[in-house]
């Protein structure tokens, strides 16, 4: 369905007779899209846009978003113009002029005021609006000459940096001084030993209500970074490979040399300091950085407490420099930079990434960042970034509703429950005598609540986990209420426990207190009733330092950092699941997973209703687009998101347009049955019989003899794929399988999967090349596996996609049960089928779509898709397809003219070559 959003207006024809500037003539499929995406810019639309992959969906939003911008501008400018000339027309009249035109006294006013008054109040207004153009106007031309000036001024760039290596030189002979100065006086270096447990004591915390209304001073510095935020886009996609995709896209385009992006990340892919670098998790990065900073401040008012003996000498980030920051900030402005370009930036001029790059945000006309930077309100605010009256685009939203569920739940393992208890209980007891009563108080009140969710996983926090067996088995599913009342910390004000972990940094305490004492080496001295513990917390460490041996072997990047994560401070997981229980009680849910011991057992909050936390970007933001390559269905989008987070429906545009290849280049099949007249029916009763697997390996023997290159079979789960190539190897139809092709499996270890495509294509080159028997190679994929998303199966790595069966997903999940009767509550029947049926077929069409768009990636590409499922040709199935597949799909219900077809297609396209 196409829009007619298009018609709310449009931009005049540029230079090159188009309506957008395009570095190439572009499809009309994306001058339509362009037309459609600036239409609902212009009219404030939520708009759902669906472009298949390889009709350069990035482009168009591209050049179509920034030209309505530019636009944008044009008019703010003009209008801008128009009111000052006013003002300056009136200044000229003079005030006697300006008297006469005020109405008579006896006039009255809207709300019965006398009509002077109501002239006065306007007239206030009009000057006030215009003195803050002026401003507008000052803060502009100040920006512009200050980045025109580094454009055009070699010399500029680099004197900031020689000024910078200048002050470590100095810094640098200080500290020499220092060091002849303090030989021989031993005092000083015992003084700094008695208190080098210093960083790890929590300062003093005052909670919002006893801070002062007044705040102190702000600093100098950071005047300069503040600015107004001008109308923006922002651009958000899920990894940040596509992001800097999208920039390298952004560079390439007309719109390159002229547009102010920045580009923002987290602190894992900016961080320039070695030393942060190296902790390795997100997490523990995070909070080593926000403590650099408390002793950036810190260290100011400690150097004007004369008189009194500096305890510790603080760590502060050398990168953390405001004028360093200020210069790499209007470095980004000048020139598109990606995420790499602006940490080699950053390394060079020794200024921060993470936060040069945020004080970029109110001047940038486009910011590019990961999903959870905008969907995360707290990570959203800290970020600086606003969205009121913004244009909001997100991009590869397929699974959108997954997303914001997933960043807005969390698990915490009975392990992990115990640890942080004996861990933050040691803590305590150590610094006791040097902690003030109000972190003791909030200390305590986190014990008991450790102690109160062990205890709901039926479990004693002050026993071994691991050695602790759990009773009663199984899941249990509460409100978040009863899950309060029944593990009884109702009575404990979760936010204000929440606002003290994230303002204390008391996780990031506890990792540095267990790094410096937690090792077997390092002995705790503590009281009796802690040393009983401290078993437990040598058992746990050996544990963890166990998982850390296995960790790399599974997958290097993700598993090492949580196991790391998990060993060095569990405290900070928890605090995420502390957050979660502070959402509405109608919103989530609490799920006790009780396994065969506390250790194995779980706690996990599950958002139910992704809604509530995206309801405020649609309420602040002038226009938001979810854009995608397949957005079908889209249903979804509309009930569960949209209308839950209250849009009005006549706001919701939808488009979607064809694919850029000619209809001859694709063939898509449903087939009904398979060469011995079997029918096709995957469910889960029948799949697993031998003649169902007997069937499918006969009509893949029979494809793979017509079928050149590469052929990807996918399977609704590992398990099965697994049960079926055994069933096969077993009856010798694999055998007769690889005298055609080659098969590969795809391995369930991320790590693993380059080696498997790499070796994959170059069986398919090679074979190609050499020509004989074997015609290329056979992929085994499953859906939503590693090999559904994100990879290209371009060319000859695709000339056919096999879907076995249909991925329904697993309903007997207790997560899933518990979406399903909150939907079957909440929300209307749809055409007469209960809300938690669409949503089932909805999750099992998307994983579809998802699977088999992966073979048509350019104009030029051609392959045949294969449906085994006689189900695929419902209609209420069919019609769930995207639209380019379902116009062109054939439903065959025999296997023998689907194979003709087959044969014929593939014939004809390999002639053609």
């Amino acid at each position: 369905m196409e829009s007619g959003a298009a018609a709310a207006g449009g931009p005049a024809p540029g230079p090159g007779g188009g309506r957008f500037p395009f570095p190439y003539t572009p499809y009309l499929i994306q001058e339509r899209f362009m037309a459609a995406l600036y239409g609902a810019l212009e009219a404030g639309r939520v708009g759902i846009f669906e472009s298949p992959t390889g009709t350069g969906k990035s482009l168009s939003l591209i050049c179509g978003a920034l030209a309505w911008l530019r636009d944008f501008e044009e008019k703010q400018r003009q209008e801008e113009a128009r009111l000052l000339a006013l003002e300056e027309e009136e200044e000229e009249d003079g005030g006697e002029e300006g008297r006469k035109r005020l109405p008579a006294a006896g006039g009255a006013g809207s709300a019965g005021e006398p009509g002077w008054v109501a002239a006065f109040v306007r007239k206030k207004e009009e000057r006030d609006a215009v003195a803050r153009l002026k401003e507008e106007q000052i803060r502009r031309k100040k920006r512009e000459d200050r980045l025109e000036k580094i454009r055009h001024n070699v010399q500029l760039k680099y004197a900031a940096k020689r000024k910078r290596s200048e002050e470590d030189e100095t810094k640098h002979l200080l500290q020499l001084s220092k060091e002849v100065l303090s030989e021989g006086a031993g005092v000083d270096v015992l003084e700094q030993l008695d208190h080098n447990d210093e960083e790890l004591i929590l300062a003093e915390y005052e909670s919002d209500e006893e801070k002062k209304v007044v705040s102190g001073p702000v600093d100098d510095d950071d005047d300069d970074l503040e600015e107004e935020h001008v109308t923006k886009i922002y651009y958000c996609s899920r990894t940040h490979s596509q992001l800097s995709q999208f920039v390298r896209e952004v560079q390439k385009s007309p719109f390159g040399k002229d547009t102010r992006l920045v580009s923002l990340g987290s602190r894992q892919n900016l961080c320039v300091n070695e030393e942060v670098r190296r902790l390795g998790a997100l997490q523990l990065i995070n909070d080593r950085c926000m403590e650099m900073q408390k002793n950036k401040h810190e260290k100011k008012s400690d150097e004007e407490m004369e008189g009194k003996k500096r305890r510790v000498s603080r760590t502060v980030c050398p990168f953390y420099s405001y004028e360093q920051m200020q210069f790499l900030r209007d470095e980004v402005l000048v020139e598109v930079k990606d995420i790499e370009q602006l940490v080699a930036l950053g390394k060079e001029t020794k200024a921060c990434p993470y936060y040069g790059s945020r004080y970029a945000i109110p001047a940038a006309q486009l910011v590019v960042l990961p999903y959870q930077m905008l969907l995360h309100e707290p990570t959203r605010s800290a970020a600086g970034i606003k969205l009121k009256d913004q244009v909001v685009i997100i991009d590869e939203a397929h699974n959108l509703i997954d997303t914001i569920t997933c960043i807005h739940s969390a698990e915490v393992s009975g392990s992990q429950l115990c640890c942080a208890h004996s861990q933050l209980l040691q803590y305590m007891e150590r610094y006791r005598k040097r902690l003030k009563a109000k972190n003791l108080m909030y200390i305590k009140q986190i014990l008991y609540l450790l102690e109160r969710f062990v205890a709901m996983l039926g479990g004693n926090v002050n026993q071994n986990p691991s050695c602790q067996a759990v009773s009663q088995t199984g899941t249990v599913l509460k409100s978040i209420n009863d899950f309060l009342f029944q593990s009884q910390i109702d009575n404990i004000n979760l936010f204000k426990v929440h606002r003290y972990c994230e303002k204390s940094l008391i996780s990031r305490k506890l990792f540095g207190f267990v790094e410096r004492y937690g090792g077997p080496a390092a002995a705790v001295k503590t009281n009796k009733e802690n040393q009983k513990l401290a078993g437990l917390q040598n058992f746990l460490l050996t544990l963890q330092q166990g998982s850390d041996k296995e960790g790399p072997l599974q997958n290097p990047s993700v598993e090492a950092e949580n196991d790391q994560l998990r060993s060095a401070s569990p405290l900070m997981q928890i605090e995420g699941f502390l957050s979660a229980l502070t959402n509405a009680n109608q919103d989530g849910r609490v799920i006790l997973n009780r396994q065969g011991t506390v250790s194995q057992s779980s706690l996990k909050f599950l958002l139910l209703n992704p809604a509530v936390h995206f309801a405020k970007v649609v309420e602040e933001c002038r226009a938001v687009i979810i854009a995608g390559g397949t957005m079908q269905p889209v249903a979804d989008f509309r009930e569960q998101l949209l209308s839950c987070a209250g849009v009005d429906p006549a706001r919701v545009v939808e488009f979607s347009c064809g694919h850029v290849i000619p209809p001859e280049n694709i063939l898509p099949i449903i087939l009904c049955s398979g060469p011995s007249n079997q029918q096709l029916e995957f469910t889960y009763q029948t799949r697993d019989l031998p003649q169902m697997m007997d069937e499918t390996g006969r009509i893949l023997c029979n494809l793979c003899n017509v079928v050149p290159g590469g052929v990807v079979c996918f399977f609704p789960s590992y398990e099965y794929e697994k049960q079926v190539y055994a069933h096969w190897e077993k009856t010798g139809l694999l055998a007769r399988l690889a005298t055609k092709k080659k098969i590969f499996q795809e391995p369930k270890k991320a790590n693993q999967v380059e080696q498997v495509l790499v070796e994959y294509a170059k069986c398919i080159k090679r074979c190609s090349q050499a020509g004989g028997p074997m015609t290329g190679a056979l992929l085994l994929s499953v859906v939503g596996g590693k090999m559904s998303e994100g990879i290209n199966f371009s060319d000859d790595l695709g000339r056919c996609v096999i879907m076995v069966g249909m991925p329904y997903p697993n309903i007997k999940s207790p997560e899933l049960q518990e979406k399903m009767i909150w939907l079957d509550k909440t929300m209307p029947r749809a055409a007469g089928q209960a809300p938690s049926r669409v949503l089932i077929e909805n999750l099992c069409m998307k994983a579809v779509n998802q699977s088999i768009g992966r073979a048509i990636r350019h104009q030029k590409d051609f392959a045949s898709i294969l449906l085994l499922d006689h189900r695929y040709a419902r209609p209420a199935i069919f019609n769930k397809l995207p639209e380019w597949i379902r116009e062109r799909t054939r439903v065959k219900p025999a296997f023998g003219s689907a194979f003709a077809e087959l044969r014929k297609f593939h014939r004809g396209k390999s002639d053609a070559l």
